[in-house]
């Protein structure tokens, strides 16, 4: 069997000037350890099998080992092999030259104009696990095991349609799955049919935004709301109007000038302040959206988190055949890097969507989704919701009495409703969350300032603080660094 530093040396030694045979393969292999793509400590073929798969003399291989071995680019380990030194001569470091033209300069990068306002409005946290990271579950806590059982089971006779691509909006198991639990739990109205499997929320928005909006149309969102929301209506150039947020939800205007294409609401746990949307503004909301030719766009990133009172129903349910399309996701009741989410259509735009999202995104991952379906057909998802459930209401008591301890009550959010995964932390007007969350970080603490969900001047100062992945036990000293940072002069 041929090994892949023989490929590589066999590539290199016919890129070699015409030479004597020892002294092109000692080129070839000098460069390759130069340029790291024989990185150190690698294993370099036994010279016998080099010398087969190069059709070269052993004597010729050896020659060449033993001046590399001379020279410090290799050693030799006895009854282990040659491998190459993990730090070369110090002759050698400018061996490799630049390019020709290059002059040593890095190329000059010229993005997209959208493409540098992504980058500034960038908010995505470089890390996402530890006290208190918002919106992070306790992945620790899913049953790995099982689920690898459940997966196992279904990959030891796959058929064929599950390992190609995917142009009927996912696993039929699944979306037949997904119209019995979220008829249940959310009492949202659908068919399989209606139902399209994505790669997260991100995906979801993304394709609806293409597809139903022009350059310049009109998108209500909340305000605060959430920022891949905004990032994502920027770069398909469509012209953002937030609206504001109170103990109702999103507040339309009394007299709109104009009719969005679409509405973006978060409505049985606002994000980022955690109100919930009333039944009066909902059927405003409606009444609006079916009158001006809208669509409402709702997001239920959380709804299965509530740890008092009844479920509140999804939007979407509210009215026989809505302007609703409604968005879901795994990744706050699972974990995130599952990167599975689901779209609840509306007829009219069933073909239309599920042909595009074919088209751009060219959808897989049937083998995991029709895992996915088999554990909740099981009753293995509802139950490891309750657990959770559980679980995040005592880490919740706990910041919060920590919270109301060392700040007081009036440090939490009046829109402190005993759902989702995180708390509003609020901070004095003149406070800087911004320079208390980076002085967090650098500490090991990650919270997010309430100032950067807001697009408009006149904001809220806060800090987003996430409990469901953080251990009782954890929680005391990371929010004692936390404080220190609040109080700091």
């Amino acid at each position: 069997m041929r090994s892949l530093s023989g490929d590589l040396l066999l590539q290199r030694l016919g890129e070699q000037p015409d030479d004597k045979l020892h002294k092109r393969l000692y080129n070839a292999i000098r460069t390759s350890i130069l340029d790291g793509s024989l990185p150190p400590s690698s294993r370099l073929p036994a010279s016998r099998d080099l010398a087969q798969e190069l059709r070269l003399s052993r004597n010729t291989v050896l020659t060449v080992y033993e001046q590399l071995l001379a020279e410090g680019y290799v050693l030799a380990r006895a009854g282990s092999g040659t491998f190459v030194a993990e730090t070369v001569p110090d002759s050698c470091l400018s061996a490799v030259s630049a390019p020709a033209g290059s002059d040593g300069e890095q190329r000059r990068i010229e993005l997209s104009a959208r493409g540098s306002t992504l980058l500034h409005h960038a908010s995505a946290s470089p890390k996402q696990w530890g006290a208190f990271i918002p919106g992070v579950p306790d992945v620790n806590a899913f049953p790995h095991q099982l689920f690898s059982k459940i997966q196992a089971r279904i990959s030891r006779r796959p058929v064929p349609q599950r390992l190609t691509y995917s142009n009927q909006g996912g696993s039929p198991e699944l979306q037949h799955a997904l119209v019995d639990y979220l008829r249940v739990a959310r009492s949202v109205r659908c068919s399989p049919e209606q139902i399209l499997i994505t790669e997260g929320i991100h995906q979801a928005i993304d394709l609806v935004t293409r597809m139903l909006c022009n350059p310049g149309d009109d998108a209500w969102i909340e305000e605060p709301g959430y920022w891949g929301i905004r990032n994502i209506l920027r770069m398909n150039d469509v012209n953002i109007c937030p609206l504001g947020v109170d103990e109702a939800g999103m507040v339309p205007p009394e007299q709109p000038t104009g009719s969005p294409r679409l509405i973006f609401v978060t409505p049985s746990h606002q994000y980022p302040l955690g109100s919930v949307m009333s039944l009066a503004r909902r059927q405003r909301l409606l009444a609006l959206a079916r009158n001006g030719g809208s669509w409402i766009v709702e997001d239920d990133y959380d709804s299965e988190f509530r740890f008092s009172g009844q479920p509140i129903p999804a939007l979407q349910g509210l009215e026989a055949d809505a302007p609703v399309i409604y968005i879901g996701t795994f990744s706050k009741t699972l974990y995130p890097a599952l990167r599975l989410g689901y779209v609840v259509l509306p007829k009219p735009l069933m073909t239309a969507l599920k042909t595009a999202h074919a088209e751009l995104y060219r959808g897989g991952h049937l083998l995991i989704q029709t895992a996915l379906a088999q554990f909740i057909q099981e009753g293995h998802y509802t139950a490891h919701i309750r657990r959770m459930r559980l679980l995040y209401a005592r880490r919740r008591a706990f910041l919060t009495a920590l919270i109301e301890q060392h700040l007081g009550k009036q440090a939490l959010s009046e829109f402190n409703n005993n759902a989702g995964l995180h708390l509003i932390l609020n901070l004095p007007d003149e406070a800087d969350d911004v320079a208390i969350a980076a002085a967090a970080a650098a500490r090991g603490v990650l919270v997010r300032p309430l100032s950067r969900y807001y697009m408009l001047p006149n904001h809220r100062r806060g800090l987003l603080m996430g409990f469901a992945c953080v251990p009782e036990e954890q929680m005391a000293a990371a929010f004692t660094l936390l404080l220190q940072c609040i109080t700091a002069p």
